[in-house]
């Protein structure tokens, strides 16, 4: 989930035959294109090398296959509980953070949208209908990602100038008016002095 986006009912029930050397088959797009992504070594090792467990079933990695796919995930949601209780992660105000296994596929949205992969490209990995349904769950963090985008454009105008030259790195400021006339008042007082010069 954590490095494919996957829901927990897809990362359960996943099939063996999915992992096509370090990428995993997500889902068979509605136009009949295939979607992969891509899996860190270490995941493609893990996957490989899990063990059998007391039911091995040479189709699924981490399902025996016995019983409905909805009480396997249901074991599998119990066990995130215990773990996450056991872990027992807290917010910065000290309370106890409530954890849920959908966070690893948050985790990996975010990550990409902060890495500066495109919001349809997120979207499609994700397996979402629309690009609105992304927008919609990861609005926060494509703000954080124009704030990433901003700082990354302040920093490009400093290269290649002398040190302590150039922009500094805050957007620029508004002229602010002289005297007693402010907004409208300027401009019109400003069009009538060039009209009589």
């Amino acid at each position: 989930m954590r490095w494919s986006g996957l829901r927990i009912r897809d990362a359960v029930t996943l099939e063996r035959h999915r992992l096509h050397g370090d990428s995993l088959l997500l889902y068979q797009a509605k136009t009949g294109q295939a979607v992969y992504v891509p899996l860190p070594a270490h995941v493609v090792d893990a996957l490989v090398n899990i063990p059998d467990g007391p039911r091995p079933n040479p189709r699924y990695v981490f399902w025996s296959g016995n019983g409905a796919a909805k009480s396997v995930v249901a074991d599998w949601q119990r066990a995130y509980r215990r773990l996450f209780e056991l872990a027992d992660i807290r917010g910065l105000d000290g309370e106890l953070k409530r954890c849920h296994p959908h966070m690893f596929r948050d985790t990996f949205a975010v990550e990409m949208l902060l890495a500066g992969v495109p919001m349809d490209q997120v979207s499609i990995l994700l397996g979402h209908s629309s690009v609105k349904i992304t927008e919609r769950h990861y609005a926060p963090f494509v703000k954080a990602r124009q704030v990433q985008l901003q700082k990354s454009v302040r920093n490009a105008w400093k290269v290649g100038e002398p040190a302590g030259q150039g922009p500094d790195n805050h957007p620029p400021k508004a002229a602010r008016p002289t005297g007693k006339q402010k907004g409208w008042g300027l401009i019109d007082n400003t069009r009538r002095k060039i009209r009589t010069a």
